[in-house]
């Protein structure tokens, strides 16, 4: 771990602290030093992959939606993970998406801002970027949002950065797709998604011809900028977006299968035509280089692919827990709703009298 100055926010408020980039993200804090709360919904709570003996911090379980100015009130930052997370699941209910992760999101800021929260970590996305092409894209690049998930990050942005002043510090982290091993892991996302198929299958399927670029970037190169987020000047990084990645983690869809395929050696590759996914984007990772020095990626995909496998060997993955509701966003709040757990809001019910 590299050496890092004394935390200049120390007490820190992590929602989805119980989420896949949480549950690697708040270990790392508490061993930088910070003070450390968490505050999660509570959604994926069932799905715990394996036990990495690490230490966490209290987690007060909330929906972000209901957290009001006096909750706030002595954090010095927040780093805002808590949303409906990708593109799937955003376009199964593209108004409730909007009501949580926009109007949501803004909420919460500015209640932080009202409280006297210095800085505002936002986990913002690269697919911001939506039908790019070939064609690199710089944060001064026009964005092209295809799904309800990604317009939600451009109007987040937009009206965080409308709050900006000396006092509140919001920083977006336009993080490339996610990939590696988390406690609290998911498998809707693609590296993990076809490490999975892989191990448990022995086939590696792809829905579309491959072709359509995507960054990606580990788990924890994504908590590493978050902490460089946390350290950074203000003057260098107040209202600014920074994508979250290294060049070298573009790759197209096939070419990710490829390096999947020679970790799980053995695993037959499956070609898929075009799905009608427009998605396809090139990124530059630049200007986090510039702005954020601290700041570089340790991890690439081989690397992250063969992590994979030595977990799944060890904790002996199988098909049923690989395909296990909990592991897939949009499978496990569809779970929790035909159950009666959740309303259509995703507001938890009252218990049932017994």
């Amino acid at each position: 771990m590299m050496h890092r100055p004394q935390p200049r926010a120390k007490r820190v408020l992590v929602t989805g602290a119980d989420g896949y980039i949480g549950a690697v993200l708040t270990p790392r804090l508490l061993a930088e030093g910070y003070d450390v709360t968490g505050l999660d919904s509570g959604f994926y709570r069932r799905g715990w992959l394996f036990d990495d003996r690490a230490a966490r911090p209290l987690t007060i379980s909330r929906d972000v939606r209901e957290v009001q100015v006096d909750d706030l009130i002595g954090f010095d930052a927040v780093v805002h993970l808590s949303e409906l997370s990708n593109d799937p699941l955003s376009e199964n209910d593209p108004d409730l998406t909007l009501r949580v992760n926009h109007r949501g999101s803004v909420t919460l800021a500015e209640r932080a801002r009202a409280a006297g929260v210095a800085r505002f970590v936002y986990a913002s996305s690269c697919s911001i970027y939506g039908a790019g092409g070939d064609e690199w894209r710089t944060e001064k690049s026009a964005t092209a949002p295809q799904t309800a998930y990604a317009r939600c990050k451009v109007m987040v942005e937009n009206d965080l950065r409308t709050l900006r002043d000396d006092r509140f510090t919001p920083v977006f982290l336009r993080n490339a797709t996610a990939y590696g091993a988390s406690p609290r892991q998911r498998f809707d996302i693609v590296l993990n998604n076809l490490c999975g198929l892989a191990h448990t299958t022995g086939q590696i399927v792809l829905t579309s011809d491959g072709s359509p670029w995507r960054p990606i970037v580990h788990v924890h190169d994504i908590c590493t900028a978050i902490l460089c987020a946390l350290e950074a000047d203000p003057q260098a990084v107040a209202g600014e977006a920074f994508n979250v990645g290294s060049d070298a983690g573009n790759h197209r869809i096939r070419d990710i299968a490829e390096i999947v395929g020679q970790v799980f050696a053995g695993s037959r590759i499956s070609i898929g035509t075009d799905g009608g996914d427009t998605r396809s984007y090139r990124v530059s990772f630049a200007n986090i280089r510039d702005h954020m020095p601290d700041f570089r990626t340790e991890w690439d995909a081989e690397r992250g692919a063969r992590q994979l496998k030595a977990m799944f060997d060890r904790i002996g993955l199988t098909e049923a827990m690989f395909l296990a509701d909990p592991f897939t966003r949009l499978k496990e709040l569809g779970h929790l709703q035909r159950t009666g757990q959740l309303d259509a809001s995703l507001f938890w019910t009252p218990e049932l009298a017994v």
